[in-house]
């Protein structure tokens, strides 16, 4: 047990870099700054107090730096996981900080879990349809969410959708002052992060707009909300507070939907960035993501995940080391406890001025125009995904996207099943065509199914064989299932059906498989009755069928000249198999 926690929770190999520590501090000094209200605006859209994001930001990072697979993996906020936070309603439990703590919590255990089962795999089953649909609706949602605090109107309405209606109506209400400083923290935004600033370009926008805020408020305004409206920034590092365990079930949907968000976007940063550790491994990001929010909810922090736009910074800025990652906190903790007052005087409108880009440049329109492209069936499902994502809470959008997700994926599989006829002719070629409509009068046909078999696609294969008529009697059907691990149920009573509606024409369902444990299941089960045949295959391919074809043809030449009508043949010899009907016992080979 512990050699196999240890293989799974290993310290990082570049952790600190002489010959890159000057460019990995500056990085890190970056990233830290420009963290500081990108933090506020996260705990902002989660809802909860804007410094919650900042803890979230600050002990993500420096939890999460230790433990992940990727050297370069900045761990913080993220929208998704934002406006998952927000539909929760924190508020209603009797200690909203214990049971955000709680939820964050609660979200890294279930990462932790996740990476320690290496069940990354499982995120493929996520189709690109449903994961459009849904960052698109979280870009919408950032949007629609920010207006309030963009115009300083207090709009209502049972969802963001209906809030943004009801803001349209009421666009005399709009407060003039704070739709200022909005539009020109904005319009800062767009135009510094396009010259030499860079990223860093929204720090100074926000500090821009906040200017501006002041001095609206000085010449008489006093209209335009800040941050300590709503929140004190208390100029230290918080305590830890523990979990209440008594809310832990009531959160583990939701910080189960956080955690799948969270791990599906930390994957595509795992594969995004090159990694000074070694190859990409998505199971120790989920660890490290998961320790992040273990140390981030304990220190009163929101819910964190793998950060693309905050791991693009830090690598642009020159880092090579984690080392970058932990100076980035390091900055951040410095900012809280010296210059707590002043971050108390960012404007809320700014701070929804960001959170609006950030928004707007989550929704990609060329990704949304592959999928329309793609065909009717991912188009449909994005769309439904979109929409109930902005109608429903997400962490039941969530749900609902991994569900249309599988759906999608078992009616993808299903209809690429095929069934060709294969023809074996006596010079050893095979000759591939469409199987009859129709099974004929002593007949021989070989069929390959190509594509996966399964419950899903049991019914497509009966639909793919011949029919069985009056006229189908003394024929032979060989079912090639080469490469087939196990036959389910649906696929067990859908030959079992076949091979009665066969047997009762005097007439044989033959399998021929390479797989043992199918061969036991087939017998076992006894799903081909006493008028079937199963054949085991070699490492020689087409040997075993071969050899039932061969099989087949001689049973069917025994009776080629007696009447359809006339009894079925008695078998003689001490040999016989009652599982094989009257089918020559010597030239039947399992």
């Amino acid at each position: 047990m512990l050699t196999w926690l240890r293989e799974r929770v290993r310290l990082p190999r570049h952790l600190f870099d002489r010959r890159a520590a000057r460019r990995d501090a500056a990085a890190g000094a970056v990233l830290g700054i420009e963290s500081v209200p990108d933090g506020l605006a996260s705990g902002l859209l989660a809802g909860v107090n804007p410094v919650a994001g900042l803890y979230g930001y600050l002990f993500g990072l420096a939890g999460g730096a230790l433990f992940t697979g990727s050297a370069a993996m900045a761990i913080q906020g993220t929208g998704a996981m934002a406006i998952i936070v927000a539909d929760v309603d924190l508020d209603a439990y009797e200690d909203p900080v214990r049971a955000l703590a709680t939820l964050t919590i609660l979200t890294g255990v279930l990462m932790i879990a996740a990476g320690a089962f290496r069940l990354g795999r499982l995120l493929r089953f996520v189709s690109t349809s449903v994961m459009t649909g849904f960052i698109s609706a979280v870009g919408i949602s950032i949007v629609l969410g920010q207006l309030d605090n963009f115009t300083g109107y207090d709009s209502q309405g049972g969802n963001r959708v209906a809030a943004a209606l009801d803001l349209l109506l009421h666009l005399r209400a709009v407060d003039l002052a704070s739709l200022l400083v909005g539009l020109t923290t904005v319009a800062g935004i767009l135009v510094l992060q396009r010259t030499r600033l860079g990223a860093t370009g929204l720090v100074v926008a926000v500090v821009a707009g906040s200017a501006l805020a002041a001095v609206l408020n000085a010449i008489g305004s006093d209209s335009v909300a800040l941050v300590s409206d709503v929140a004190d920034v208390p100029g230290s590092l918080p305590l830890p507070v523990f979990p209440d365990l008594s809310a832990a079930l009531d959160l583990l949907l939701p910080a189960a939907s956080l955690a799948f968000v969270g791990l599906v976007q930390g994957a595509g940063v795992s594969a995004g960035f090159p990694n000074q550790d070694g190859p990409a491994r998505p199971s120790r990001d989920f660890i490290g993501q998961g320790a992040g929010n273990v140390v981030s909810g304990l220190f009163r922090g929101v819910p964190v995940g793998g950060s693309m736009s905050a791991t693009s910074l830090v690598v642009s800025a020159g880092a090579r080391n984690r080392f970058a990652l932990l100076v980035a906190a390091g900055v951040m903790a410095v900012v809280i406890v010296l210059l707590g007052d002043v971050v108390e005087h960012v404007a809320m409108p700014a701070l929804a001025g960001l959170l609006i880009v950030v928004g707007v440049g989550t929704i990609k329109p060329a990704k949304l125009l592959a999928v329309a492209r793609t065909g009717p069936v991912p188009l449909t499902v994005m769309l439904t995904t979109l929409v109930l994502t902005l109608l429903m809470p997400l962490q039941y959008a969530v749900l609902v996207g991994v569900g249309l997700s599988v759906l999608l994926f078992v009616i993808g599989q299903s209809s690429r099943l095929v069934t060709r006829r294969l023809v074996l002719g006596d010079d050893h070629r095979v000759i591939e065509t469409n199987p009859p409509a129709r099974l004929g009068d002593r007949e021989v046909v070989v069929l390959q199914p190509y594509g996966p078999i399964f419950f899903a696609t049991a019914s497509a294969l009966r639909s793919q064989m011949p029919e069985v008529t009056p006229a189908s009697r003394r024929s032979v059907v060989i079912l090639r299932l080469r490469g087939a691990d196990e036959a389910g149920a649906t696929l067990l009573e859908v030959l079992r059906t076949y091979a009665a509606e066969l047997a009762d024409l005097d007439s044989r369902l033959v399998i021929v498989t390479d797989n043992e444990r199918l061969v036991r299941q087939l017998e076992s089960d006894g799903t081909l009755g006493t008028a079937g045949a199963v054949y085991q295959g070699s490492a020689v391919i087409w040997e075993a069928t071969r050899r039932a074809y061969e099989d087949a043809v001689a049973w069917v030449a025994q009776d080629a000249e007696k009447t359809a009508d006339q009894e079925r043949p008695a078998v003689t010899g001490a040999h016989r198999d009652p599982h094989r009907g009257d089918w020559p016992p010597d030239q039947m080979a399992l």
